[in-house]
């Protein structure tokens, strides 16, 4: 990047460079650009001048793209101040006083809880009133963002501390932002304020520290976003051996959380108002247990009610106080603790020389998009400040200061609103996939006997099991290593989590959703007789691998893991070129040749069905339940998928490729196992083999479609969890008694060398309902065959198992018990080819072997436009009333496949008879 120009490289090139930039073996110097941005908008919409507040960036709110800043609350004058402000609004609440500036009678006033955005494409400020019940003015408060929603809880206003009740600003309706007051039951943190709250591995909500008004604290409470009733639960630290002691009472800390879930503790004020240089990491391991871990040294100097927040590797600390109205010198306005050497560093003497006075501040609000860092506001002295600095942090260029006039600022501005809002997007993607790749490039070129984070979280360096066991010596061969089993019992939830369909919903921390009965699920429960999350993941080694290959897989997860934003192409071209995608191949098959047939794994796990080429579903389901990314929720759940990947939809292509390249990158994290689709004999007819061609070309496409399917070979074709649950894609049929059965299938297998075991348990089919016992044939065709609760209780009891989990039929709601609830069936694609109509579920298998359903339901159809092919919703068109003068048609998101569904008709949802079976001497798949 040229000195000063404020663009981000986007090119693949500069990620590479990245990456041999920071695998010298020496620390990085801190690299940004840092500009002071001038307010483009009217004075009227700015936040003004303040300090005490927060400042969140929302990268995943629905339908905002690019991402928004959201600043809310804070202090907008001081006591006694000549702005007017009103004398004897006291909101430090320190017994000594301690004020803005560091203490020494610098008091506060002028307490609000307003809300003001920021569109980072545009550089413009809006001053927004939510609907719904707003937090009370206040201060010193915490605020994390969750999803499409920012939490506030805490502070201090002009009536003393504010209440312990969570705010939950709700942006999943952009255009009516919406307050919701959550009550958390049974004991919390309680009243306090200068305390931190940030969310850990995309789940946790974390509050640590800070003053209740009466003494500075030191405990930590975690709550977790996933389970309702939501309830604080108090952080203890486990006694053992590996056990480092909790960090010591602090208030006006900040915490930040690394991409891979890593939360950091760092500075603060103690009891006697002595600032604090050090920092602690917090993980939490896949048993529950929670663990602090000291960071390597000490920042350059010691500070209290400064910025902190984490670009890639390195946490950046800005700013801050010394007490007594001081604030931190300009050598060390900004401090970086790079977590991959596990090295602190100070800007260079030129950055000092031209950041000036601008850094030295306190009590102002911090926050990143991708590796774009953003400060707002503050104090400095008697002055209360209402500028917003911008930085970059990059290795790839020499640090550059702008003077005022911002010429910087507006490059970048220019540089994120290039093709429109998906420049921004793409900007912002980049930067954060360099970072990524320039970590792991250095992470696997560091020195054994280097000292830092990344040794002492990837296993917690030598940490203790459960079962005694050391967790990072050399890891397993395969994650299925032996742990004790939880002595507990498999059941299903009795609550379903849904997606609402309506925004009016009141909010829930993991995104608007409702939580249904069981037995309100009318398709679902009428098919059952009546007496019917852990140690910390190790991250995937980097593949010995040529750099072209290692860019393959990385290029595919940059681009098609968006959850947020991704779109079908219009012109059916595809991101690969064929052999990238054999390159692709052949990585997974060396991944899955090390797999057992049957695979062990442990929970919590989050298990998938059938998918057939519905790649948007499962865009989805990420988006609304946790996505495989370092910034998601892989760090303490494991993805599981049961077959099916391929024909019927009109992405098959993005579908394989995207779960071959989780494969890769998470190897011990993703399981994939093998459905009846994945054979060559079936995706020949059923759409795999033509979409190949159709969009590869037809040399290009017969070279992936027969390559695909020598992998699907290899595949491994079952798996259990925690040795009492089995996973499979059709069912246990007449010949497979035990899991030894499974077992003894070799591999690489086709289905026309696997036999009846391959047959199987590729394709049989529970029976109608639970009255129907014994082995009989199958409407699927001859040879398969359809089996009754007495055959799933009988191979559960002999072999111990509780439960039967499966996929192979579209069930209505999603999920669908058999077998007094002994058997459960589970299909994620919605309206399957179009006609069904189903709902699309997942299953989340909790630590405690809790099943909790969660289900999406097909999108409302779609119009578009002939012409452009621009698609809006049914609901856009009928509130459009110039949309009459275009040529709109309804659009079904598989059209393309619609010949291939005409001509071999799907098997009907479960319980719905085969009124056309047999048709064209096909049977139904």
């Amino acid at each position: 990047m040229p000195s000063g120009s404020g663009k981000v490289s986007q090119s693949p090139a500069g990620a590479d460079k990245a990456g041999e930039d920071r695998s010298s073996g020496a620390a990085p110097r801190p690299r940004s650009f840092l500009v002071q941005a001038k307010n483009a908008s009217r004075p009227q919409n700015t936040p003004g001048p303040r300090c005490g507040h927060t400042l969140t960036a929302l990268s995943s709110a629905p339908e905002r793209s690019p991402d928004i800043l959201i600043l809310i609350g804070g202090a907008t004058a001081l006591e006694g101040g000549s702005d007017g402000a009103s004398k004897g609004e006291d909101l430090t609440a320190s017994p000594s006083g301690g004020g803005g500036g560091g203490g020494g009678g610098i008091r506060l006033a002028g307490a609000t809880s307003d809300v003001h955005i920021m569109q980072v494409a545009t550089g413009l400020w809006e001053r927004i009133e939510p609907g719904g019940e707003a937090p009370s003015p206040r201060a010193a408060h915490a605020a994390a963002a969750v999803g499409h929603m920012v939490v506030v809880q805490g502070g201090i206003g002009p009536a003393g501390l504010a209440s312990e009740d969570l705010h939950v600003l709700d942006f999943s309706n952009p255009t009516a932002p919406r307050w919701h007051r959550v009550v958390v039951q049974g004991p919390g943190p309680g009243a306090r304020y200068a305390h931190t709250l940030a969310l850990v591995a995309n789940r946790f909500l974390v509050a640590i520290g800070g003053n209740d008004g009466k003494q500075t604290l030191s405990d930590a409470w975690a709550l977790d976003t996933s389970e309702k009733p939501y309830q604080w639960r108090k952080i203890e630290i486990s006694p053992g051996a590996s056990a480092s002691p909790s960090p010591s009472a602090r208030m006006y800390a900040t915490t930040c959380t690394r991409q891979d879930g890593l939360l950091l503790l760092m500075g603060g004020r103690d009891e006697t108002n002595t600032p604090m240089a050090d920092a602690h990491g917090l993980v939490r391991h896949r048993d529950g247990r929670w663990e602090w871990t000291p960071a390597p040294g000490i920042a350059s100097s010691p500070r209290y009610q400064h910025g902190a927040v984490f670009v890639g590797g390195r946490m950046h600390v800005i700013g801050g106080a010394l007490g007594g109205n001081k604030l931190v010198g300009y050598n060390d306005s900004v401090s970086l603790l790079d977590t991959t050497n596990g090295v602190w560093s100070s800007m260079s003497e030129d950055d000092i020389l031209a950041a000036g006075d601008s850094l030295r501040r306190c009590r102002h609000a911090v926050t990143a998009v991708g590796s774009v860092v953003f400060i707002y506001g503050g104090l400095r002295g008697g002055l209360l400040l209402d500028d917003m600095l911008v930085s970059y942090d990059s290795d790839n260029s020499k640090p550059s200061f702008a003077d005022e006039n911002s010429k910087p600022w507006k490059l970048w501005l220019s540089g994120l609103s290039c093709n429109n809002a998906i420049g921004a997007t793409a900007l912002i993607e980049a930067a954060e996939a360099e970072a990524a790749a320039a970590m792991e490039i250095h992470k696997s070129n560091q020195s054994p006997n280097l000292q830092c984070l990344d040794e002492s979280e990837s296993d917690l360096a030598n940490a203790v099991t459960p079962d005694g066991r050391r967790g990072s010596g050399v890891p397993p061969k395969y994650p299925g290593a032996k742990r004790s089993t939880p002595a507990t019992d498999v059941r299903l939830h009795h609550r379903a989590v849904v997606v609402a369909a309506d925004s009016e919903s009141e909010g829930a921390l993991g995104g608007l959703v409702r939580q249904l009965s069981i037995d309100q699920f009318e398709n679902e429960s009428r098919r059952v007789s009546a007496g019917s999350i852990e140690q910390f993941g190790n991250l995937t080694p980097v593949l010995q691998r040529s750099v072209s290959f290692q860019g393959v897989h990385k290029r595919v997860l940059q681009e098609l893991l968006r959850p947020n934003t991704w779109k079908a192409p219009a012109d059916r071209s595809f991101i690969l070129r064929p052999s990238e995608i054999v390159d692709l191949c052949d990585a997974a098959e060396a991944v899955f040749s090390e797999e057992p047939t049957v695979l062990k794994i442990q929970a919590p796990v989050k298990i998938f069905g059938d998918l057939h080429g519905q790649f948007g579903d499962l865009m989805r389901l990420f988006l609304e339940f946790g996505t495989p990314m370092t910034g998601g929720d892989i760090t303490y759940i494991d993805y599981l998928f049961l077959g099916d990947y391929v024909d019927r939809g009109s992405h098959s292509l993005e579908i394989m490729c995207l779960l071959l390249a989780l494969k890769i990158e998470y190897k011990r994290n993703i399981h994939l196992i093998r459905g009846n689709h994945e054979a060559a004999d079936i995706n020949a007819l059923f759409g795999f083999r033509l979409e190949c061609t159709e969009r590869l070309g037809e040399s290009g496409g017969i070279w992936i479609w027969q390559r695909m399917n020598e992998l699907f070979n290899w595949m491994p074709l079952a798996a259990t969890i925690e040795d009492k649950i089995v996973c499979m894609h059709g069912g246990i049929g007449k010949s497979i008694n035990s899991i030894a059965d499974i077992e003894s299938i070799q591999r690489p297998v086709s289905m026309e060398t696997g036999g009846p075991l391959l047959m199987d348990l590729l394709w049989s089919d529970p029976t109608m309902n639970d009255s129907v016992e014994g082995v009989l044939p199958s409407p699927r065709g001859p040879g398969l065959v359809t089996f009754g609760p007495d055959r799933v209780k009988a191979f559960c009891q002999s072999n111990n198992f509780q439960m039967i989990i499966r996929a192979h039929e579209c069930v209505m709601d999603g999920f669908e018990r058999f077998a007094g609830g002994q058997l459960i069936t589970l299909f994620s694609a919605t309206n399957y080819c179009g006609t069904a109509n189903n709902a699309g579920a997942i299953l989340v298998v909790g630590r405690d072997l809790v099943l909790v359903p969660k289900l999406i339901h097909p999108l409302p159809p779609q119009m578009i436009d002939l012409k452009s092919r621009e698609r809006i919703s049914l609901e856009e068109f009928l509130d459009d009333g110039s949309a009459g003068a275009r040529v709109y048609v309804k659009a079904d998101p598989d059209t393309w496949m619609q010949s291939i569904n005409d001509d071999r008709p799907p098997t009907p949802p479960r319980g719905r008879p085969n009124a056309n079976m047999n048709k064209n001497n096909l049977a139904y798949f």
